[in-house]
C-alpha cells in the first residue's frame, strides 16, 4: 500500500503503547481509524484525542480474547466506514516467572490475548480484506520474544512464537493465492509502553497467578528500566507505515537484536542445546540490547 488517506485501519490495544501510537500515525495519513481496547475510559480519550485533530474514529471496547468481540469490532467498522484496508493485531499482556509455576489462569489469560486475540483477528478480517479485492495490509505485533526464548518468560515466548509462526503462515497463503492483502509481523525489542502493567486489566476470572520467587521484585526492577528506556511508541508506528509501503514482511525496529536471532538460527541448525548463560550474563545481555 502506498496511498492512505481516506482509507480505514483498524487497530487493537489502541489505547496505550505501540497501537496507540499506530492509531496516531495513521490517523496522521489521513486515514479513518478504528481503535479497539478492553481499557474503556483510555480508549475513549485515545479517540477523543485523535478527534480533536481532525481525524474521523470510532471507538469500539473490544476484548481480543472472545471470538465474538472480534466479530462485532469488525462489524461496526464496515457499518461505519464501509470498508477496512489495514489491521492491527497489536493487543497484548505479560506475565513472567519460571515455566513451571505459570498457573493455568496465567496461560490462559496471556494466550487468549496475545495468541487467541491474533488469530480471532486473522479469521474475522482476512476474509473480508480479501473480498473488497483491493490491496490491504495486515500487521501483527509479535516480539523478538518471538524469534529468541529468554527465561522467565514461557507464556510471553510461546504466544510470540506462535504469532511469527501464524504470520508467515498468511504470507504464504495469501501469496499462493495470488491476493492484494499483504502480511507482516512486527517484532520489536524494548519499547517504552505500559506492557509491564498490564495486570490491570487481567479478568478477576484469572485471578490465579503465581507466587513471586526470591529476586523476582529484583529482575521486575531491571524489566521496568529496560522498558522505560526503550524506544518511543511512535518511533516503532514510523517504522511500521513504512514496512506497509514496502510491503515488507519482518519488521525489526531493534536491528541490534539479530546477532542473538542470528547465533540461534546457527545453533538449530548445528544441533547445539539452546544457551543463555547465567541470570547475570542473561540481565548483561539485555542492557547490551535495550
Amino acid at each position: 500500500m502506498k496511498e492512505f488517506r481516506d482509507k480505514v485501519a483498524v487497530v487493537t490495544g489502541a489505547a496505550s503503547g505501540i497501537g496507540n501510537a499506530l492509531a496516531q500515525g495513521f490517523a496522521r495519513q489521513g486515514m479513518k481509524v478504528v481503535l479497539a481496547d478492553v481499557e474503556t475510559a483510555a480508549l475513549e480519550k485515545a479517540a477523543l484525542d485523535l478527534s480533536a485533530c481532525g481525524a474521523q474514529t470510532l471507538a469500539v471496547r473490544t476484548d481480543v480474547s472472545k471470538a465474538a468481540e472480534v466479530e462485532h469490532l469488525a462489524q461496526v467498522a464496515l457499518e461505519a466506514f464501509g470498508g477496512i484496508h489495514i489491521v492491527c493485531n497489536n493487543a497484548g499482556v505479560a506475565v513472567s516467572g519460571p515455566s513451571w509455576m505459570h498457573t493455568t489462569a496465567d496461560w490462559e489469560w496471556l494466550l487468549g490475548v496475545n495468541l487467541w486475540g491474533v488469530i480471532h483477528g486473522l479469521r474475522v478480517f482476512t476474509p473480508i480484506m480479501i473480498s473488497q479485492g483491493v490491496e490491504g495490509h495486515i500487521v501483527n505485533t509479535a516480539s523478538v520474544a518471538g524469534m529468541v526464548a529468554a527465561p522467565g518468560m514461557a507464556a510471553y515466548n510461546v504466544s510470540k512464537f506462535g504469532v511469527v509462526a501464524l504470520s508467515e503462515t498468511l504470507h504464504q497463503e495469501l501469496a499462493a493465492f495470488g491476493s492484494l492483502v499483504r502480511v507482516s509481523v512486527l517484532c520489536p525489542g524494548f519499547v517504552s509502553t505500559n506492557i509491564l502493567d498490564s495486570a490491570r486489566n487481567r479478568p478477576a476470572e484469572f485471578g490465579d497467578t503465581a507466587a513471586k520467587l526470591p529476586g523476582a521484585d529484583e529482575m521486575e526492577q531491571l524489566a521496568r528500566q529496560l522498558v522505560a528506556a526503550g524506544m518511543p511508541p511512535n518511533q516503532v508506528a514510523d517504522i511500521v507505515l513504512e514496512a506497509i509501503r514496502t510491503e515488507r514482511f519482518y519488521i525489526f525496529p531493534h536491528p541490534e537484536w539479530k546477532e542473538r536471532i542470528q547465533a540461534r538460527m546457527e545453533g538449530i541448525l548445528a544441533e547445539r542445546n539452546p544457551e543463555m548463560g547465567s541470570i547475570d550474563e542473561v540481565i548483561g545481555r539485555l542492557r547490551g540490547n535495550r
